[in-house]
């Protein structure tokens, strides 16, 4: 069985790398950084494409990771510090939420991001181990960024501007012209009802004075047969007196 297998594509040309490092201990941090920078160099990314922030402790570095991730400048992160074991459960707290906090804004955000925070027993081993992470977490950033283009399915968009206005304004499939059309067509659907029950009142108030007409016309009708009446009677009155008369 030969299944299809992926070469790790270390070519970082046109990527965008963002940093952010601790300054607690920070003399191992920016020994990272230092050799981090030679090693992407190599790797055909330019200096003005990486960007450096710096944060207080390693605790803070998952809310600088989150907010550099939601900008959808970078194509990978990496994030450097020290965490030494001291005297108090404090290394462990440390260590295991600053880890936690990386890796979860990786997942969410949907961007790699090397992990470089070392986390030992004391400042030599710290020293030792921090030249060869800051290279390691280079080569981390710059293939998995190049992997996760290549997993996109084709033609599938990644429009990453596109994706960011999305996730900002929310998950709303009518946009601002689709929803004031509705409202005018709302407001043209109550007008139009305000037109019919006008014209209602209209043939209802004709049909009224219609109905008022017929009957004043009976009425003087009426009064025109009781004038023709009088007028008859008139009539045999007179000719009762001609008779007499004769």
């Amino acid at each position: 069985m030969k299944p299809y297998t992926m070469e790790p594509d270390r070519n970082g040309e046109d990527l965008y790398i963002g940093i952010a490092l601790s300054r607690f201990n920070e003399e191992i941090a920016y020994a990272e950084l230092e050799a981090c920078l030679d090693e992407l160099e190599s790797l055909g990314v330019d200096e003005s494409q990486v960007m450096v922030v710096t944060v207080p402790g390693s605790l803070e570095l998952g809310i600088a990771l989150q907010q550099m991730a939601m900008s959808y400048e970078f194509d990978a992160l990496i994030a450097f510090g020290a965490v030494v074991r001291g005297d108090t459960y404090h290394f462990d707290v440390v260590a295991n939420e600053s880890a936690s906090a990386i890796s979860k804004v990786s997942l969410e955000m949907n961007i790699p991001i090397a992990n470089g925070v070392l986390t030992v027993e004391s400042a030599d081993q710290a020293h030792q181990r921090a030249e060869e992470k800051g290279r390691d977490c280079a080569v981390v950033a710059v293939e998995l960024a190049n992997l996760m283009v290549a997993l996109v399915p084709e033609g599938e968009d990644i429009d990453e501007d596109e994706d960011f206005e999305y996730f900002v304004d929310g998950e709303d499939d009518m946009d601002y012209d689709d929803e004031e059309e509705f409202e005018l067509d709302e407001d043209e659907d109550d007008f139009e009802d305000e037109d019919e029950d006008f014209d209602d009142e209209d043939d209802e108030e004709d049909e009224d004075d219609f109905e008022d007409e017929d009957d004043d016309s009976d009425d003087s009708d009426d009064e025109e047969d009781d004038d023709d009446d009088d007028f008859e009677d008139d009539d045999d009155d007179g000719d009762d007196e001609e008779d007499r008369r004769k």
